[in-house]
């Protein structure tokens, strides 16, 4: 069986904008048979996320997320559903989803990257899984929580930085005794900095002088959390107290340019690229 995928075609360098022509679409045989513990998948949705700019690089940066390789096919968060299994954990039909999904119209992939997804959690909406019921949600709900300091009926003010994005649009000024919390700085992911960048001297000594808290935040720390923080979150979409907001390109040829307008801030809340809206077999 023959399928595209998507693969890295050139760096963008450390100091470089990412652009659309350094990632490449390709045809690929797909093998006809599966081995016990895998599963064939058709691929539904696609997410590109801010941190994927580091995998661009030939080093990340960072030691829980791996660079891209050149030629080689590339992968991020992604939903689908099961043509046909040989894992005892799922049958033909279920929806699935996975951070290490390869961008690929279909694959197939071990079983132990996979989880289920219970497409009643998003009412259908199955991308949601990417974003707002999903890692993006979670960072927001899971930061707030854990690093926000927020306390009901104190009168306290939020500010989100990246107030547009797939975290910002979920998450909800430098007064006396603030919290920074630091988590992705999409503004910086194009140029050789540390992370988190340092300080100005003079921001510096006005965080000191005001009690200003600054500490990074990863959601990967607090996997414990994630199922409980899944549910409370289709929990308010269902009750309509959380409003979700998606930007959408068809088509796996556009994995490039979706990447490229969603580092551009050319996507209000999360962007998403649907590679096939059948969600039947």
């Amino acid at each position: 069986m023959i399928v595209q995928r998507v693969v890295l075609n050139s760096r963008p360098g450390k100091n470089g904008n990412p652009v659309a022509e350094n990632f490449r679409v390709e045809e690929v045989n797909l093998p006809e048979n599966i081995n016990e513990g895998q599963v064939q998948v058709r691929t539904l949705y696609l997410s590109v996320d801010p941190y994927m700019r580091c995998r661009m690089n030939e080093d990340t940066g960072s030691d829980y997320i791996t660079p891209w390789q050149l030629s080689q096919v590339v992968d991020g968060g992604g939903v689908g559903i099961i043509e046909e299994s040989r894992h005892t954990n799922f049958t033909k039909g279920d929806f699935v989803s996975s951070f290490y999904w390869p961008w690929q119209t279909k694959v197939i992939l071990d079983g132990s990257i996979l989880e289920k997804v219970d497409p009643q959690l998003v009412d259908g909406h199955l991308s949601y899984f990417l974003g707002a019921i999903g890692m993006p949600g979670l960072t927001s709900l899971i930061g707030i929580q854990e690093k926000g300091h927020v306390t009901a009926g104190s009168n306290q003010t939020m500010v989100v930085s990246g107030a547009a994005g797939a975290c910002g649009s979920l998450a909800g000024q430098m007064n006396q005794n603030s919290h920074i919390i630091l988590c992705g700085q999409i503004s910086q992911y194009n140029k050789d900095v540390p992370y988190p960048p340092p300080l100005p001297p003079a921001i510096e000594a006005i965080q000191k002088e005001r009690n200003i808290t600054r500490e990074r935040f990863l959601v990967l720390n607090y996997k414990d959390k994630f199922e409980s923080g899944i549910l409370q979150l289709s929990q308010w979409f269902k009750e309509g107290k959380l409003k979700i907001k998606e930007t959408v390109i068809n088509g796996l040829e556009n994995m490039g340019a979706a990447f490229q307008s969603m580092m551009t801030g050319g996507n209000i809340g999360k962007q998403i690229v649907c590679i096939s809206k059948e969600t039947s077999l």
